[in-house]
């Protein structure tokens, strides 16, 4: 397994292309001053000390000590050894409702921006647990499949609406029975049902489905999003509020006592959100209390780091590049290893 610990750094690499690009720059004004005194060719021998072959090196060994080093910077790591690790946890799914009357603003800025709230308090003291997440209105949907990368439900709460489940509604015998489906087989972990609703239910005999939910020793908590005096549903097509075929304001009003009711006849609690951390506190509280199995996860659980190959590679790079002098030395121009000078001299005679 590789991977860059800090792979912000790998830009970097990018400054051998500025630096190539001055070197072009360089070269183009160095030709241009040289022309300004006489022919090109003529000029260079008069000064046939300078080498352009040694400048190209030199150019070359510096972009590649900058690769290195950007490279080095990023860390890289070889995973060295895949351990299974065996953690204690719960299974849970969180079954949101996404249904217009979530739209209410009875608790700012509305409900169901506080049932997002309400998801990121707990997902932020998970830790060995397993979490799905099951969005619904008139029908229910798996929105994220149970996983143990608990973290990842961030990313889905940022895409929940409320026009993401076609058939409006408040079906919560559908959003439990479907939550249930969803977990392992595992019957050591216990399981949890969140369900996060106004409980205005309109499809289906919820309390018939919790009863069946019991006999499985699924848990069901249930958090009341509203207040029991009600609030009108904002319409975001035309501006006002949704009305009835009357022409008059529908009012949503939070249905506590089913939710009470479906949450009893499981074994859980019910907490009403009213847009502070006491509602989370008390179902962290309960989850506490559940029995924990056995949840495996696979990791590489070491990584090497290998920077330090790569920081050699610059600094010998570099040393390389300042020792190499730009103009030809006459020491070493000396140096016939071919005896090209004395076969040169035999020919003259």
């Amino acid at each position: 397994m590789f991977r860059f610990q800090e792979p912000k750094y790998l830009w970097l690499a990018a400054i051998s292309i500025v630096v190539i690009l001055l070197f072009l720059l360089a070269e183009y004004i160095r030709k241009r001053r040289i022309s300004r005194i006489g022919e090109i060719r003529l000029v260079k021998l008069l000064i046939p000390e300078t080498s352009l072959t040694r400048r190209i090196w030199k150019l070359v060994l510096l972009c590649l000590a900058i690769v290195s080093m950007s490279v080095g910077l990023a860390r890289p790591q070889f995973g060295s050894k895949l351990e299974d690790v065996t953690r204690q946890g719960v299974e849970i799914i969180v079954a949101l409702d996404v249904s217009n009357s979530m739209l209410a603003e009875d608790i700012r800025p509305n409900r169901l921006e506080n049932a997002r709230k309400f998801i990121e308090r707990i997902v932020s003291k998970l830790e060995n647990d397993k979490l799905g997440l099951v969005v619904f209105a008139g029908d229910a949907f798996v929105q994220m499949p149970i996983t143990d990368d608990v973290r990842s439900a961030r990313l889905f709460l940022s895409t929940i609406d409320t026009e993401m489940v076609p058939v409006q509604g408040t079906a919560i015998g559908k959003a439990i029975a479907l939550s249930s489906n969803s977990f392992t087989k595992d019957e050591e972990i216990s399981k949890v049902i969140i369900l996060i609703t106004d409980g205005e239910n309109h499809e289906d005999d919820a309390l018939q489905i919790a009863k069946e939910l019991k006999e499985k020793n699924i848990i069901v908590y249930t958090v009341g999003m509203g207040s029991p005096g009600g609030a009108p549903i904002p319409n975001k097509r035309t501006g006002g509020f949704m009305k009835d075929r009357n022409g008059d304001v529908v009012m949503s009003v939070l249905d506590e006592q089913t939710l009470k009711q479906i949450s009893s006849e499981t074994g859980g609690i019910y907490v009403r959100n009213d847009n502070s951390a006491d509602a989370s506190d008390k179902i962290l509280e309960e989850l506490g209390k559940l029995q924990k199995g056995e949840v495996m996860k696979q990791n590489y659980s070491e990584y090497d780091d290998q920077f330090q190959y790569l920081a050699a590679i610059a600094i010998l790079l570099l040393l390389v590049d300042i020792v190499i002098s730009e103009k030809k030395n006459s020491v070493l121009n000396k140096i016939d290893l071919f005896g090209t000078s004395s076969n040169k001299e035999n020919n003259d005679k």
